[in-house]
């Protein structure tokens, strides 16, 4: 009988340190889950943060922590996602991710509108486009889809005109150019730096804020907002397997509010406008 209760007992204290190691080894993987999960690595250039900063704060009361990941240049965010270096990156226009998806044969996606930041002309010369003389010299951004955004918008300016069948403009594209302006392409972070050394330069938004500029007060020509604007409305972008990641819906709600619409009026001087109010969740 002895024997028997000593067996039983042994039986017992096994079964229960089986069932505690898993039941530990569960609640370790569940919390390496949720950490992975609610920790979110976004890529940003420029202004981004200000906005983005109104809706950290709220994402981290529903246990999301948004980590920034900074970039200097346009050429980098893409690749970070794309290597699993960053979960999403806010920073680019549709057109610009279109344009990187093509030259890579990739497959990043938009998971949601932000802004649509106007392009604008700014000058430390000159107070009006019509006042730039023969032979002064614009600097535009040097990659293909900012560039041919920004000699689109010295065509709506009537300086210049360009092939009516180039989709993304480059230089070679200008079939008339009646002041003979030298456009000189330079990579986008340096357009603001580079105003006090040209007559006119075109500016990203985010570029000029962080500049200290205003658009809506300090550029001499600004982008027209319409129809034609879909292309460049700027996105939060994710790699195509994330699309429909529920953490990442979230950050895509969080910033599709009213409270980001407020940051946004105060930290672009009025310039931006919520994207998602004119052209739907993505």
């Amino acid at each position: 009988m002895k024997k028997r209760k000593s067996l039983l007992a042994f039986a017992f204290a096994a079964l229960f340190i089986i069932t505690g190691c898993s039941s530990g080894q569960g609640d370790s993987e569940a919390a390496e889950s949720t950490s992975e999960d609610t920790t979110v690595n976004l890529g940003v250039i420029g202004a981004d943060t200000d906005v983005w900063d109104d809706v950290k704060d709220r994402l981290a009361d529903e246990g999301i922590d948004i980590e920034y990941v900074e970039f200097t240049e346009y050429s980098q965010p893409n690749t970070a996602l794309e290597n699993g270096d960053i979960d999403l990156n806010s920073f680019q226009h549709q057109d610009f991710l279109d344009n990187y998806n093509d030259e890579r044969g990739s497959d990043l996606v938009s998971i949601g509108n932000t802004v649509n930041a106007p392009l604008g002309i700014y000058s430390e010369k000159i107070e009006d486009v019509e006042e730039l003389e023969n032979g002064a010299e614009v600097s535009i951004p040097d990659d293909v889809t900012n560039g041919g955004r920004a000699l689109k918008l010295l065509q709506t300016a009537d300086l210049i005109q360009l092939d009516e069948d180039a989709q993304n403009p480059t230089v070679s594209d200008i079939t008339a150019n009646p002041k003979d302006l030298e456009i000189t392409e330079l990579e986008a972070s340096q357009t603001a730096r580079a105003m006090e050394d040209v007559d006119a330069s075109v500016i990203n938004s985010g570029m000029a804020v962080d500049a200290g500029l205003s658009p809506n007060d300090d550029a001499i020509f600004l982008e027209p907002v319409d129809d034609t604007s879909r292309p460049y409305v700027n996105i939060i972008a994710a790699r195509k397997e994330d699309e429909d990641n529920e953490v990442y819906q979230k950050v895509v709600d969080a910033y599709q509010s009213e409270e980001t619409k407020e940051v946004i009026e105060e930290t672009s001087d009025g310039a931006d406008i919520p994207a998602w109010e004119e052209f739907g969740r993505k």
